[in-house]
C-alpha cells in the first residue's frame, strides 16, 4: 500500500495533534498547522521540496506568532490569588481578634478557617477582604483588592 505525501502530511498533522492533546504542549498545534500547510501543498501538485519548505514556513512562523503574542500578554496571577480560578478570592470576612503571630480563626462558608494577615501595620478585627486561599489558610487584607 502506497501512500501519497498528502496523506503522509495529514498523518503528521493528526499524530502532533494527538500529542498535544496527551502533553497540553499548545506550540504543537502550530506546528500541526504546518503540517496541515504542506499537506495543502501536496494537494496543490507542488514537490516534496515545496511542500517542506511551506510547512516549515508556516509551523515556524506560527510557532514564533503564538510565543511573541505570549511574550505580549501579561501572565495571570497565581492560582492562589486569582479570582477566575478560586471564587473566594475578593469575599468579606469578620475577623473578632488577632493572635500575636498576625493569625486568627474566622468563621466562613460554615466553617472555621485560619487566616493570615498580608498587609502593612498591625491587624484590626472587624471586615477583611480575602486575598488568596493557600492550602486551608485564608489570607486576608484589610480593604477589598479589585
Amino acid at each position: 500500500m502506497d501512500l501519497s505525501s498528502t496523506t503522509l502530511w495529514w498523518l503528521l498533522a493528526g499524530a502532533l495533534v494527538a500529542a498535544e492533546m496527551a502533553t497540553g504542549t499548545f506550540y504543537l498545534l502550530m506546528l500541526a498547522l504546518g503540517c496541515a500547510a504542506g499537506a495543502i501543498a501536496a494537494h496543490l501538485g507542488l514537490g516534496a521540496t515545496a511542500q517542506v519548505a511551506v510547512g516549515a514556513l508556516v509551523g515556524m512562523g506560527a510557532t514564533a506568532l503564538w510565543h511573541f503574542k505570549r511574550a505580549q500578554h501579561p501572565q495571570s496571577a497565581p492560582a492562589e490569588s486569582n479570582r477566575d480560578v478560586n471564587l473566594d478570592i475578593g469575599q468579606t470576612v469578620v475577623v473578632r481578634a488577632w493572635s500575636e503571630d498576625r493569625s486568627a480563626r474566622v468563621n466562613y462558608r460554615g466553617a472555621e478557617w485560619t487566616a493570615t494577615f498580608e498587609g502593612e501595620g498591625l491587624p484590626a478585627a472587624g471586615a477583611h477582604a480575602i486575598v488568596a486561599v493557600r492550602g486551608n489558610q485564608l489570607v486576608l487584607s484589610p480593604q477589598a483588592r479589585h
